[in-house]
């Protein structure tokens, strides 16, 4: 027995419940639980036999079922599972059959509530009797003459048994009738870049997606940003899928799958928070389909200038840096702003990012390298210089440095690696994200079997490492990388570090904005426990994305959009009890610290570093 006294833990266990049947239908491969007959209702004395006679149907037709619900009331919810792709639909036909014969036979009815109407409407007659099937038909005609609306409901006006090619039967009247799924159902499997081996392939994580609408879900959890902002359909992670899925059966033609229109309305609107893949109950990770998608496109259609420019952000910053201050002066100058919109379709109202001329790795190699000797160190950690910490933001790596040698860690800032790949992934130039992937993995590989950990100051990194990465490359290299991956608050919490550093944090409230990579992968509670133990009362916010999201919030036609899902995330701050705002993403920080009259928050590992003592 689970005892749920406070608010959050009885919505923990509602949201399990209303998790149930999605989950239910996240089993692997094509067979599924299906609700045909899932709420035929029997006295609840005759509720046990019937339920025993209910299985030996099950055995007659080589099945089993899923059993869930309130049993009590003498309906418990039986979802036999079969394979409507293929003979799965005569079995569907039959056990109806069967189980309408069984129901009867215990003084039952086989729509407890969810209503007698489209798939059930064939066993009607059978159910009801033939007087009151005709006063069924008779009520229908009274107010429908013609039969014109919603015909096949509940009543048809023939015989239930091969009424022939000209009845006037109408929609349900057979409930092998109007499948998504049936044997004339047909998918291809394209050939992936991606490795869908774990989610059984690039169709099957398409056809997880069973219009459960959890997606449609907006007062918590992280998925779906633009359907929050927007209330279209199109734009929640079911509207994706669909679309996906009658792309994948033929329904929707590569023309049309390769359209701006495709392209523009349904998959850049996906801003990649990889919320689905945790908050969808059968785990639709959109985000890894997006990038699948759009690598096929840039392979059939080619790159816009601009996506070729933010997948290659690391390589602009490092000039950037080299050029600095010069390079931040260029974007005031009188007209800049219209230049960057008409040759790369950057928002004007968006402030670019400036560049420091002494890096991150320039810094700590001036510094002297590590300050705690590799033989006295509690731990071995190569902190990774992110692009936008080495170039533009150095403060939480020179932070988290700090921190980490306090917690008595030997520190590295390795120079040699690739960038992590994050910004080409998640714009669909695959081949350059796993050039990326390669060079860091062979680096690392060695350093990681020696004992040494990889660590992030940028959320969206650290998760690339331990997630994308795997499908990116095979082998026991990356594995072994990816499970020595850590963002820097969860090494500090995960390996118990925390516990040895000496701090006294101000009397000071934080209001804590989680990052979306790392709230879909279950690392975020990570920092705000870290925060909680250096001394600081926190409020976590159950906030969604930002609204930034990399490089979508600098692009000119979805500004309005990435601001829309901004003021979602604005008025959760503003209603905190907490006070000072801290959030480990870039772009949240950056979207956050454009609210007017907003400065910039903190990383959470500076607000650990003010705390530590003298």
């Amino acid at each position: 027995m689970i005892e749920a006294y406070t608010d959050e833990s009885q919505n923990r266990i509602w949201k399990l419940r209303k998790a149930a049947i999605p989950l239910l239908m996240s089993l692997e491969g094509d067979p599924k639980p299906y609700p045909f007959i899932e709420d035929a209702s029997v006295p609840p004395e005759e509720l046990a036999e019937y339920v025993g006679k209910f299985e030996g149907v099950l055995d007659d037709h080589d099945t089993s079922a899923a059993y869930f619900a309130h049993a009590g009331s003498g309906t418990l919810h039986i979802r036999p599972i079969l394979n409507l792709k293929e003979e799965g639909v005569e079995s569907l036909h039959s056990i109806t059959d069967d189980v309408t014969d069984l129901v009867l036979e215990h003084h039952g009815a086989f729509s407890g509530e969810h209503g007698d109407g489209m798939a059930r409407t064939e066993f009607n007659p059978k159910m009801y009797g033939d007087e009151l099937w005709t006063a069924f038909k008779e009520l229908k005609t009274a107010f429908d003459p013609e039969w014109l609306m919603h015909p096949g409901n509940v009543v048809y006006r023939d015989g239930p048994a091969d009424p022939g090619p000209d009845s006037d039967r109408g929609v349900g009247a057979d409930n092998r009738d109007h499948l998504r799924y049936g044997p004339a159902y047909q998918s291809l499997e394209p050939q992936t870049t991606l490795d869908f081996s774990e989610e059984g392939g690039f169709s099957h994580l398409v056809e997880l997606c069973n219009g459960c609408g959890t997606c449609r879900q907006t007062d918590s959890d992280v998925m779906c940003p633009t359907y929050r902002a927007s209330k279209e359909e199109i734009q929640t992670t079911r509207g994706r899928a669909n679309m996906l899925r009658a792309a994948i059966s033929g329904e929707l033609d590569e023309e049309e799958l390769h359209s701006e229109r495709f392209q523009s309305e349904v998959l850049d609107l996906c801003v990649g928070c990889k919320g689905c893949a945790s908050d969808c109950p059968t785990g639709v990770d959109m985000a890894k389909l997006k990038a699948e998608v759009k690598h096929e496109y840039h392979q059939e259609e080619g790159a816009s200038r601009r996506s070729k420019l933010f997948a290659n952000v690391d390589r602009w910053a490092a000039i950037g840096s080299a050029l600095a201050p010069l390079s931040n002066v260029a974007p005031k100058l009188p007209g800049a702003r219209l230049v960057a919109e008409k040759l790369f379709g950057i928002a004007p109202e968006r402030k670019l990012p400036t560049f420091r001329r002494e890096t991150f790795t320039d810094w700590f190699e001036d510094r002297g390298g590590a300050a705690v000797p590799e033989s006295d160190a509690e731990a071995k950690v190569l902190l990774f210089p992110d692009t936008f910490t080495n170039y533009s933001e150095p403060a939480p790596g020179k932070a988290a440095v700090e921190v980490l040698e306090a917690a008595g860690a030997h520190v590295r800032v390795p120079t040699d690696l690739d960038p992590s790949g994050r910004a080409a992934f998640s714009l669909g130039f695959l081949d350059q994200a796993r050039e990326h992937a390669s060079a860091n993995v062979e680096a690392l590989a060695p350093l990681v079997r020696e004992g040494w950990s990889v660590l992030f100051v940028e959320p969206s990194d650290a998760v690339m490492f331990q997630d994308e990465y795997l499908d990116l490359l095979d082998g026991d290299g990356v594995e072994a990388v990816a499970a020595s991956t850590y963002g820097v608050m969860e090494f500090l919490d995960a390996m118990r570090l925390v516990e040895g550093l000496d701090t006294d944090a101000p009397a000071e409230q934080l209001t804590y904005h989680g990052h979306c990579n790392q709230k879909a992968t279950n690392r975020d509670h990570h920092a705000v426990g870290v925060l909680r133990r250096t001394g600081y009362a926190v409020d976590p916010l159950d906030s969604g994305c930002c609204g930034m999201a990399g490089s979508f919030g600098y692009e000119a036609e979805h500004y309005d959009l990435s601001q829309a899902i901004g003021n979602i995330l604005f008025e959760q701050v503003a209603e905190s009890p907490g006070g000072t705002v801290t959030a480990p993403g870039t772009s949240c920080r950056t979207q956050l610290g454009d609210r007017p009259g907003a400065g910039k928050p903190p990383h959470p590992v500076e607000k650990v570093a003010e705390a530590l003592g003298e």
